[in-house]
């Protein structure tokens, strides 16, 4: 259930910096130039837009997690663009349950754990910034990759994926810590996505093109 929202610390400098160079700027063009009404009115409309869509964009969901101790809960919010067995040559090198969630600069971008459990590797990667929903942005583009291991022993891996305009990928994820389910790791900003590589046994919960909620989504079930 979402109760509220509040703005993430990771986007205090952007919304701000978005405000002078921005919607300042536009504001003065809309009030005393001497260009149109017509225009001093796109300019307003303009300025005004932007600087709420990155307000909007650092948005984060108060969200009562949908816990389950068997569960994969989905990182993120978004589209199930990918559901395949694939071959995960980072951390594992055998083949997984690959599951990509694709995020547009309209979703929450905060990222969560989506078991309990140690994180056992954590790893950053600079690469291209393609389309984020296309399949080679997995392995080709700026990445960050975090490995949980479950109580039952089994490991899952999820990578953060930045997109075209994402140039930021933020994670918390530290080695050796406990990791609970649904609690924040890291933030990407603007259009992104995640992979989870999960054992070939999990039950899957989801198809193509399907919505997802970090925190609330059952991805699929550990055996």
């Amino acid at each position: 259930m979402i109760n509220s929202y509040k703005i993430h610390k990771e986007g205090t400098i952007s919304i701000i910096a978005v405000f002078f160079i921005v919607l300042v700027p536009s504001l003065g063009i809309a009030y005393f130039s001497e260009i149109s009404l017509f225009l001093r009115g796109l300019v307003l409309i303009y300025g005004t837009s932007l600087w709420a869509f990155v307000i909007c964009f650092f948005r984060v969901p108060r969200r009562i997690t949908a816990r389950d101790s068997n569960a994969v809960i989905a990182p993120a919010d978004g589209t199930i663009v990918q559901i395949l067995e694939e071959v995960e040559t980072e951390y594992f090198n055998d083949k997984r349950v690959q599951i990509s969630i694709f995020m547009s600069p309209l979703n929450v971008h905060v990222n969560t754990y989506p078991i309990d459990g140690e994180v056992v590797y954590v790893k950053y990667h600079k690469g291209k910034h393609w389309v984020a929903s296309l399949p080679k942005a997995s392995k080709d583009n700026e990445h960050n990759t975090v490995a949980q291991k479950h109580k039952n022993g089994e490991e899952i891996l999820f990578r953060q994926i930045a997109g075209t305009v994402a140039r930021r990928i933020v994670s918390y994820a530290k080695e050796g810590e406990f990791a609970k389910q649904g609690r924040e790791m890291g933030i990407i900003k603007f259009g992104s996505r995640v992979d989870l590589f999960l054992p070939l046994s999990v039950k899957i919960n989801v198809k193509l093109n399907e919505k997802v909620k970090s925190r609330i989504t059952h991805l699929a079930y550990l055996s």
